[in-house]
């Protein structure tokens, strides 16, 4: 398997040069292989979630190299950098940040077209994706008609909707009560397997980090 992202001696430091400073990534390394589901585990205030805003090009690091499929991104333009989140990379986080006033179908199409894809193609696919995690029925729907459970679905498929090689998710259940955060979680490993991409997931849940490939902790600004 090839590394679809790889974080090399990344450091991160907020206030840098005054006397609040804050180092949260200290020289962190982590590489991402095609298929691989990765648990990231931090105590709250360690830096998880701005680990995966800087491996998903959401944020700058300080010092070190963050490569996407091979690309060293450190450097490289805006253009480049969004071009890459909008390709390469898909995000979800613990709240879906679904558009209110689209349906299901929607807010899974909605990305595609910002991708170029042909409208009765990003519909086509929206349907496969959103039928794979139990929502068939439930497509034409806005957000508020749809349980916390089905919105995260929802999530994961507009996540994947432009087919990404990495998927990065901040606590994707962790606003969730544990049964559906079970249900929820298992659709989301059936996307990522059956798409064959990398993911890293953060959880403060162990028993759902017991079942992904490895676990890696981040502690004192470095990944163990």
């Amino acid at each position: 398997m090839s590394d679809v992202l790889t974080l090399r001696g990344v450091k991160k430091t907020y206030n840098a040069g005054k006397p609040n400073a804050l180092t949260v990534l200290d020289g962190t390394d982590l590489s991402l292989a095609a298929g691989e589901v990765v648990a990231l585990v931090a105590p709250s205030g360690a830096g998880k979630s701005t680990l995966l805003h800087v491996a998903g090009l959401l944020d700058s690091c300080d010092a070190g190299t963050v490569s996407v499929d091979g690309a060293d991104m450190t450097r490289a333009g805006e253009t480049a950098r969004t071009a890459a989140r909008r390709q390469d990379i898909g995000f979800v986080y613990q709240f879906h940040h679904l558009l209110p006033e689209f349906s299901a179908l929607e807010n899974v199409v909605l990305p595609q077209l910002a991708n170029a894809v042909p409208a009765s193609d990003a519909k086509a696919h929206a349907e496969e994706l959103l039928t794979r995690v139990g929502l068939g029925e439930r497509v034409g729907h806005r957000p508020a008609a749809l349980s916390g459970g089905e919105q995260q679905r929802v999530a994961f498929c507009r996540a994947l909707a432009n087919g990404p090689r990495v998927l990065l998710a901040d606590e994707p259940t962790g606003n969730l009560d544990p049964a559906t955060s079970q249900d929820v979680f298992a659709a989301l490993m059936e996307l990522v397997r059956a798409t064959g991409l990398a993911a890293v997931i953060a959880t403060h849940n162990r028993e759902l980090a017991s079942i992904m490939d490895r676990i890696v902790r981040l502690e004192n600004g470095k990944l163990r």
